[in-house]
């Protein structure tokens, strides 16, 4: 009688969430989102990508440096965020301790691939990460951070990072870069609203106006940038062509992925948002 009783108030326990269930069994390519790989990974492919279509030959250490100081700067981020926080949050604080030990190696990592780098790219990427961390102050440590929407943030300083070594080599090429800039900005900034749109699919009184407005023309964003990026493609040169089609595919993607969220889980379809990103995985192999 005295075990039946404990079992029935195990059950109870179980019933009231009491006793917590055990963690989701994780795919590589969850965990590829949860270590926050996935935006590191979008980076250093532009980046090569950029640099094969124009031409420019980029050392391995400039990609691999990429790939360091993003992951660097979304651990941090997802450390520090204490708002609205989601999977990939609660994930690097129920192991903080080890995302720490990492980031302490990653450093010493990244200055050494630094040192590789020309004069001028190293002034400018020194100049970008000052900005960049200006911002940081500014989200986790003000009060401005709700006045803010952080789209923003990913919006200027991913694509300024990515074309950042090559017109770092080629300054002749800024201004044929501009248009392919901006698309690949707006597309950056649409993956984080589509973010955004699935983790709140109805309280939304905390964006910033510009993100609410945004979030309610999703579709025809989509459509815009793709028409855009297709506009583009026609008046490019041959070898430029590529960039303005990965950024209409990454759209169409994306707009894709919105259609079919109701049959993934949250964390699978925000690993998706990033893998949608990757598109120039279809083409690099073609370039020289």
């Amino acid at each position: 009688m005295q075990n039946t009783a404990k079992k029935q108030e195990l059950d109870v326990r179980r019933g009231l969430r009491l006793v917590p269930a055990p963690p989701q069994r994780q795919n590589s390519l969850t965990l590829w989102h949860l270590l926050s790989l996935d935006a590191p990974s979008v980076a250093a492919v532009w980046t090569v990508l950029v640099a094969r279509a124009t031409g420019v030959h980029l050392a391995w250490p400039v990609p691999a440096a990429m790939f360091v100081a993003v992951w660097l700067v979304y651990v941090a981020d997802r450390l520090l965020d204490r708002h609205d926080l989601e999977e990939r949050h609660r994930f690097h604080q129920r192991h903080r301790a080890r995302f720490v030990i990492a980031t302490a190696w990653a450093v010493p990592v990244l200055a050494a691939l630094v040192f590789h780098f020309d004069e001028r790219t190293l002034r400018l990427n020194l100049l970008l990460a000052s900005l960049l961390v200006a911002w940081f102050v500014i989200i986790h440590a003000s009060a401005a951070s709700r006045r803010l929407p952080k789209e923003l943030a990913v919006g200027i300083f991913f694509p300024a990072a990515v074309f950042l070594p090559t017109v770092a080599l080629r300054p002749d090429l800024r201004l044929e870069l501009i248009a392919p800039a901006i698309l690949f900005a707006m597309l950056c900034t649409l993956n984080c609203l589509f973010v955004y749109a699935w983790e709140h699919p109805h309280d939304r009184t905390q964006a910033h106006a510009t993100t609410r407005w945004a979030l309610e023309h999703l579709d025809a964003l989509s459509f815009a940038l793709m028409a855009l990026a297709a506009v583009f493609t026609l008046v490019y040169r041959e070898d430029l062509r590529v960039l303005p089609v990965c950024i209409g595919l990454g759209a169409g993607f994306l707009l894709l992925l919105d259609r079919l969220r109701a049959t993934q889980r949250p964390t699978v379809q925000r690993a998706l948002a990033d893998a949608a990103l990757l598109t120039p995985l279809l083409f690099l192999p073609f370039l020289r």
